[in-house]
This record gives structure tokens, C-alpha cells and sequence, in this order.
């Protein structure tokens, strides 16, 4: 008799799964922080950024105390900007409204910002010891090639059936051990490519094994066309100082610092520089590349602008000028990031 899903994942997770990740055995707060950060980011990815982040702001009220500049410059190349704004907001309301101790009940924390279904419940289960069932990426992916189940996980028929298997299968006890392994084994056993079906203990009765169909399942998201759009990003110089602006709240890249972008079909530059009277002294174009967001590409070619003079959008109130060691170490995108560092080197 094959033992259950449940008493053969624990086991394999005492024996083979991570118990060396910086927030293991640590509290709610850095249990939430940790699965806001690994929401569609890699672990061998948020390790630096979580360690860094903890020394910085150690709890609720430290997070809370911080402004958003700070934890955004704390986010700064981890992509996924809201998580970071939505973090900040729930620890202020966590101190306004809980007296800063992290809420243990589901309810309550699901009504915090930037927390779903998953995410409330893998914190009541891993730093609450509840009895709660998630459904993140890697369980979705174990779930639906143990099960057999066809179509895009990200279908809510789909994924309401991946919900009720995740409660069928849930343990009376254990479960925070459980809920690990279910993470575990979808990052390093049940991959999305490649996996290591012979290193499993569930392969004896895995649907999409001993059917042969683990390359099959789950069932890819249905191709779209991704649109692509086109801007010039312009690296205004004044000496060794560099212009940013901010970002407005909400959108793309909301509340971080950028470059000047002209989108394509929008102002020319020759608008842009006669518009706040800029007198160029020498103009070079940087590499073009390509930055894929979740649902566009944009291909961006950095123009470079040394002025005789800063100009007059300096004196607006959403614009800055640093010098390049300390643009990047504000908050800033990736793209933005490489942009100056390829200045830095070239200077």
C-alpha cells in the first residue's frame, strides 16, 4: 500500500528539502516579508535582498517607521515594485491597527495589502502552525501533474479544482512541514523543465508519470501576442551628475526614480530639449536593448545628453540631480540600473 501524499512528502522534506533559508523558524513578519519576495521571484534571487532588507528594517514597526524611498530603494532590482509599496502600507496599518504585532488570523491578514488567498495561508501555516492549505506556482505545478489535472492553472476552473485538492490532501498534523515540502519539491524536484522524476516520492501513483505525460502537464498558459513598445531614455549629464525623475505612485516602475523617457509616437527629443531650453554639448547613443515586463517588451535606446547647463525641469519637484555613485543607490528599475553603471564605466 502506498503511504498518503501528505506522511511521504514529510518525510522527504525531513530528509532531503531546505532548512537552511534565512527565514525559516523566524516569525510571521519575516515569514511574510519572505513570501511577498518570492512572489514570481527565484529564492537563489531573494536571499541577498531578504538579508539586506531585515538588517535595515528587523520587524513591523522598523518597516513601518521607514518612508517608501527607503524600502523602495531596498527593492530596487527585485522587479514587482507594488509588492514592495504594498508591504510598506500593510506594516503601517499593522501598527495602526494591531499595535504592531503581526495578525494570526486569516481573515485579518488577508485584508492586508498585497496579501492573497496563498500568501495569508502559507503565513498562518508556517508561522502559526495552522491547519491551512496554499496554492502557489510550485504547488500548483505538483498538484496538477499528481493529479492528472489539464488546463492553464491560471484558468478559475482550473485553479478551483487545484484548491480542492490542496484541502483534500492537507494533513491533520504537521503541517507547517508539509507545507514547506509542497514548496520544496515544486522548486527542486518538480520543475517546470527538467524535472527529477526519479528522485520523487510521489512517482508511484503521479498521473502525469506513470502516464507519461510530466512534459505535458500543467498545461502552458494559452500563447498571446506580447505588445512591444518603444521609448528613448535620456541620460541627462551635467559634470558627473545625472537627472531623475519620479515616477508617478501607480503604474509601471510606480514610485521609483528614473530617466527622462520620450515614448515612441510622443514628444521628439528635439520637443523635449528646445522645451526646457537645453544646450547640448555632446550627444551619444548608448547600446538599444530590450526589457520584458509581464505583458509588453519595451525596447529602449539610451541617448546620452551632456549639457552646458542644468535645465529647467530641475526645478520641478518630481526631479533630481545626483551624482552617478549616488543614483545608484536609489531607489531605481533594473533597466535604469544597467544604463548608469554602463556611464560609470565608461567615464
Amino acid at each position: 500500500m502506498v503511504a498518503s501524499f501528505a506522511v511521504r512528502l514529510i518525510a522527504w522534506q525531513r530528509e532531503f528539502g531546505r532548512h537552511d533559508l534565512p527565514w525559516q523558524g523566524g516569525d510571521a513578519y519575516r515569514v511574510w516579508l519572505s513570501e511577498i519576495m518570492l512572489q514570481q521571484t527565484q529564492v537563489v534571487t531573494v536571499i541577498p535582498y531578504f538579508l539586506r532588507f531585515v538588517v535595515s528594517f528587523p520587524n513591523v514597526a522598523a518597516l513601518a517607521a521607514a518612508t517608501e524611498e527607503q524600502v523602495l530603494e531596498h527593492w530596487s532590482g527585485l522587479g514587482y515594485y507594488a509588492r514592495g509599496r504594498n508591504l510598506h502600507k500593510a506594516a503601517r496599518l499593522i501598527v495602526e491597527q494591531h499595535d504592531g504585532k503581526f495578525p494570526d488570523e486569516f481573515e485579518k491578514i488577508i485584508e492586508l495589502p498585497g496579501i492573497g488567498r496563498s500568501t495569508a495561508a502559507a503565513i498562518c501555516a508556517l508561522a502559526f502552525h495552522q491547519h491551512r492549505a496554499i496554492l502557489d506556482g510550485n504547488v500548483k505545478r505538483v498538484l496538477a501533474r499528481y493529479c492528472g489535472i489539464e488546463g492553464w492553472t491560471g484558468d478559475k476552473k482550473i485553479e478551483a479544482q487545484l484548491w480542492q485538492h490542496a484541502e483534500d490532501l492537507l494533513p491533520k498534523q504537521e503541517v507547517a512541514i508539509y507545507i514547506q515540502a509542497q514548496m520544496d519539491m515544486g522548486a527542486t524536484l518538480c520543475m517546470r523543465s527538467k524535472p527529477k522524476c526519479a528522485q520523487c516520492p510521489l512517482q508511484q501513483d503521479c498521473v502525469a508519470y506513470q502516464s507519461k505525460r510530466v512534459a505535458e502537464l500543467p498545461t502552458p498558459r494559452p500563447r498571446k501576442m506580447i505588445p512591444e513598445r518603444y521609448a528613448t531614455f535620456l541620460l541627462l549629464m551635467h559634470g558627473n551628475e545625472i537627472y531623475l525623475e519620479k515616477r508617478a505612485a501607480t503604474g509601471i516602475w510606480g514610485g521609483l526614480w528614473c530617466l527622462p523617457q520620450l515614448d515612441d509616437g510622443g514628444e521628439l527629443l528635439a520637443e523635449y530639449m528646445l522645451r526646457n531650453g537645453m544646450k547640448v554639448i555632446e550627444r551619444s547613443e548608448l547600446p538599444p536593448f530590450t526589457h520584458t515586463f509581464t505583458h509588453f517588451k519595451l525596447h529602449i535606446t539610451p541617448v546620452r545628453l551632456n549639457v552646458a547647463h542644468k535645465p529647467l525641469r530641475v526645478q520641478q519637484t518630481d526631479g533630481v540631480w545626483l551624482n552617478v555613485d549616488e543614483a545608484l543607490r536609489a531607489a531605481i528599475p533594473t533597466p535604469v540600473r544597467m544604463m548608469l553603471a554602463q556611464v560609470k564605466r565608461h567615464d
